[in-house]
């Protein structure tokens, strides 16, 4: 079993995914070709904003987005604890100081409570200027960006949506990546939409941003590509990923999203007088980027891993170590950054096998094991 089975996608995508493919290679255009607009106008559209611009890993995306605004030494960014190391390591490759921020123990997403205090004790030491809210959709779950939002507002800081995870997700009509004053995702091929290697996209409806941002990806680039007009960095992202990316939209759009959802909510009919299962808050709607349910403590859940490994299916623990904990960021204040839920969750989240093309006999197989674990 796979965990998020791309082969079953390949086979499915097949005929139209190798003619996509072809076409790049017998075009010979494979950087900054034709297919990267196509594909940036597809994605634009989609999610309803007028800027999209592609680059080579949602890492990269992040960072130009930092870039766009300046931040730098001194500036504070207001970021989950409980995410991948990329959505903090930006701010720290930009010599900004990154604040972590804990979770709402039900929906994974910054805790808005936390946000606050954070900010306004970051404002009484005075020492860090906040700059800017980093905001994850972890999951696939888009945060909650209207109270978010307010407290930007207050505090006069922008909002970077990080929907590395969250391609897909709403809130309402409204589509992640357009919920920040710069969105961000990733198409690492594991995401709801992957390409076949490293990949990523910066939105936006501000012009000013898009055009530096445009600048920055490809060596800081003026009115020509020999006519650098500020330090940038090599961020392309090639033809043959864009023509795989528009293959994967268009199943994405049409059933993939749907189908992912029915297994979502099939997983949480079944087990949710087993285990805690995942929240999707009324009005929102995931994309399930992940499908992961907490148990009562690291023990249970290493018993639970040996069961299911047992039956060759395969499970994931996103996070074992939030990023106040990182080795990387030891020299913060760890009074400042004190996150305990994000704490508790590193120990007791477990993501189970999910993806459009999961069949309803191994998602059985999956949660009958699960019951059984909790019974013996």
């Amino acid at each position: 079993m796979q965990f998020r089975d791309l082969k079953k996608q390949y086979s499915v995508l097949k005929d139209e995914m190798d003619q996509a493919i072809l076409d790049v290679v017998a075009s010979s255009a494979y950087v900054m070709g034709p297919k990267i607009k196509e594909m940036e106008n597809a994605f634009a559209e989609y999610v309803g904003v007028k800027h999209c611009i592609a680059c080579n890993s949602g890492t990269d995306a992040l960072l130009l987005a930092l870039k766009a605004w300046d931040v730098k030494p001194g500036d504070a960014v207001f970021v989950p604890s409980f995410t991948f190391f990329a959505s903090a390591e930006v701010i720290a490759m930009q010599g900004a100081t990154p604040v972590f921020v804990d979770v709402d123990s039900e929906t994974f997403n910054m805790d808005v409570r936390d946000l606050l205090y954070k900010i306004e004790h970051t404002i009484k030491a005075g020492e860090l200027k906040p700059k800017a809210i980093i905001a994850v959709d972890l999951f696939g779950l888009p945060a909650d960006f209207k109270m978010i939002r307010a407290i930007a507002d207050r505090f006069h800081l922008y909002v970077l949506e990080d929907a590395a995870q969250g391609f897909g997700g709403r809130i309402g009509e409204h589509k992640a990546c357009a919920f920040g004053d710069i969105s961000t995702t990733s198409f690492f091929p594991a995401k709801p939409v992957g390409c076949y290697g490293d990949g990523g996209a910066v939105f936006t409806n501000n012009d000013e941003w898009a055009a530096l941002i445009d600048s920055f990806h490809i060596h800081g680039k003026g009115s020509d590509r020999y006519d650098n007009v500020r330090i940038g960095m090599n961020s392309r992202l090639d033809s043959l990923q864009a023509a795989i990316l528009l293959v994967k939209l268009k199943a994405f759009k049409a059933y993939e999203l749907e189908d992912v959802n029915k297994v979502a909510a099939r997983y949480t009919e079944k087990l949710h007088d087993v285990v805690k299962t995942p929240v999707v808050p009324k009005g929102f709607y995931s994309s399930w980027a992940q499908y992961t349910i907490q148990v009562p403590n690291k023990e249970v859940r290493t018993k639970l891993q040996e069961a299911l490994k047992a039956n060759d299916i395969p499970t994931a623990i996103y996070y074992p170590i939030p990023m106040h904990r990182q080795t990387a960021f030891s020299y913060l204040d760890p009074k400042t950054n004190q996150c305990p839920v994000s704490d508790h969750l590193a120990d007791t989240v477990l993501s189970l096998p999910i993806h459009p093309y999961l069949s309803e006999e191994d998602q059985d197989l999956i949660c009958n094991i699960i019951k059984i674990a909790f019974n013996s």
